[in-house]
């Protein structure tokens, strides 16, 4: 029997599969598709001679430190996304579009070869009979002592039995497509109904040339477009990093049944309005275009209405083990940081690797809460070093949401949120003797040693992160949050004071539930 079955071979499942295949642990990776990736999709344009992405496109190396490590280890080249010259913003159709010079992916780049080289390098890694596309998993049961799994492969359906089982796919298709017997419980469930799969109900065009025509005309190549009969909302610079292999990307302005009645005619007005932004050269390319809402394997019926606000990602039921441990859910919607982002999946592959080699008390951790604590302490350090890098992370995500309001205050409390979701995730996985711990008046005598490790933690954040601010040219165009007022910032800090009162009542929680 297997130890592991990964069902999902996206970057996540994937990168799961790496870190089992280096334990020398047994596994074998179940893929829907007849391709690995998942949403990372490159495919070769022959009039660009490069590989374009349908898909993901950008990570940001100062703010990702696992893609910024995995692409590394990969021994894969990386570029700065093109951002100089002019930004075109249209807002309507019959007059010519303004002009101005701003940043726009704040520190953004690209892979070479495309963000499938990432899944190319990683599967080259992997035994290659480990690795089953083309199977779509249907039914899920638990055995008891195992879990069977059952598979659909070119019309046969047949069972794969292992001691656990790592589902890496969008939630919300679990909810739709799995029958799970016996039924998951009603919070699990409806944790995955809730979680909107990241850009399932976008599409996204790109289109080749021979040369980068716009950024002769001192275009940046990056354009917004907010008129009602707009095809595309955003464009962008696609082309390599010398500009030799050229083309030009966006995604769609318009919902997932308007493109669908469009479908026939979609490149026509893709190909108009680059024309509209660019010039007559524009509509003289290859066009490569994904509408991700029409992917049975990435878009569940709940997706094709997009969210009224950004999504919340790293639900604690989605990332809890189910069925006593052998049961558990993976993929970038169930990260506490970066959801729906590739360094949420890898950050989900992480957790899933550690929370898989202390299943069978591979632990290098003893016991003792002495040595428990002194490696949470550890942890705890390693995490302050690295909160200004999460929290431009989080600011970085809503700009390229476009979120005009409250930057400061969303991505601070976004940070704090994620470090503590991780905190008392690492505090649930220490092997800590909790049976002879005293008790006073509901807590734990624990408690205030873990939570001493996090002192000053919110204050030194907040100042990390103004100074960032006041030196930061993005900022700059926010005035509000450049130079925040003294009511902002005491806002600020109630947001924070709160979110610790309530990751010190989980600690003590988690502690007395040991």
């Amino acid at each position: 029997m297997l130890d592991t079955v990964i069902v999902g071979g996206g970057l996540c499942g994937l990168s799961l599969a790496d870190s089992l295949h280096q334990a020398g642990r047994s596994f074998a990776l179940f893929e829907a598709r007849e391709r690995l990736g998942g949403r990372i999709l490159s495919k070769p344009c022959a009039l660009s001679g490069m590989m374009v992405d349908l898909g993901p496109t950008w990570f940001w190396p100062d703010a990702q430190p696992h893609m910024l490590a995995l692409v590394e280890s990969l021994q894969l080249s990386y570029f700065p996304q093109h951002d100089t010259g002019a930004v075109l913003s249209l807002t309507d159709p019959n007059q010519a579009a303004d002009k101005q010079n701003v940043g726009v992916h704040g520190g953004a780049h690209r892979v070479a070869n495309g963000m499938g080289a990432i899944i190319k390098a990683l599967a080259q890694r992997l035994p290659k009979d480990s690795i089953h596309l083309g199977h779509e998993l249907i039914a899920v049961e638990d055995k008891g002592d195992h879990v069977a799994l059952q598979f659909r492969h070119h019309d046969i359906v047949f069972t794969v039995e292992a001691k656990h089982v790592v589902l890496a796919m969008p939630p919300r298709l679990l909810a739709e497509h799995v029958n799970f017997t016996p039924a998951l419980d009603n919070a699990l469930l409806q944790a995955m109904r809730n979680t909107h799969t990241w850009m399932a109900d976008q599409a996204k065009a790109v289109m080749g040339y021979e040369k980068s025509f716009w950024r002769q005309e001192g275009n940046s190549g990056n354009a917004f477009v907010s008129h009602p009969q707009a095809v595309l909302s955003e464009v962008f610079d696609a082309s390599d990093a010398t500009a030799k292999h050229a083309a030009l990307g966006g995604f769609s302005a318009m919902p997932a049944a308007l493109r669908e009645s469009y479908r026939q005619g979609m490149p026509m007005l893709l190909e108009s309005q680059l024309a509209q932004l660019f010039g007559i050269a524009a509509q003289n390319g290859e066009l490569h275009y994904q509408d991700w809402a029409a992917e049975t394997y990435t878009c569940a019926t709940l997706d094709k209405t997009p969210p009224n606000s950004p999504p919340i990602y790293g639900s604690r039921h989605l990332r809890d083990a189910h069925w006593n441990g052998k049961l558990l859910l993976g993929g970038a919607e169930t990260a506490t940081h970066a959801g729906g982002y590739l360094e949420g999946a890898l950050e989900a592959a992480s957790r899933l690797a550690h929370r898989l080699s202390t299943s069978d008390l591979t632990s290098t951790l003893n016991a003792d809460n002495n040595t428990s604590l002194s490696h949470f302490g550890s942890w705890v350090s390693t995490q302050r070093r690295q909160v200004l890098s999460r929290y431009r992370s989080h600011l970085n995500r809503n700009m390229t949401l476009q979120v005009k309001e409250q930057l400061t205050q969303r991505a601070l409390l976004d940070t704090v949120e994620q470090i503590y979701g991780e905190a008392l995730q690492k505090l649930h996985s220490l092997p800590l003797n909790t049976r002879d711990v005293a008790v006073d008046k509901g807590r734990s005598a624990l408690t205030p040693v873990v939570l001493a490790q996090f002192n000053g933690i919110n204050q030194d954040l907040v100042e990390a992160a103004l100074e960032f601010n006041r030196g930061s040219c993005a900022i700059s165009n926010f005035p509000a949050e450049n130079e925040p007022a003294e009511d902002y910032q005491a806002a600020i800090r109630l947001d924070l004071l709160g979110a610790w009162r309530e990751f010190a009542l989980s600690v003590n929680d988690t502690l007395l539930a040991r």
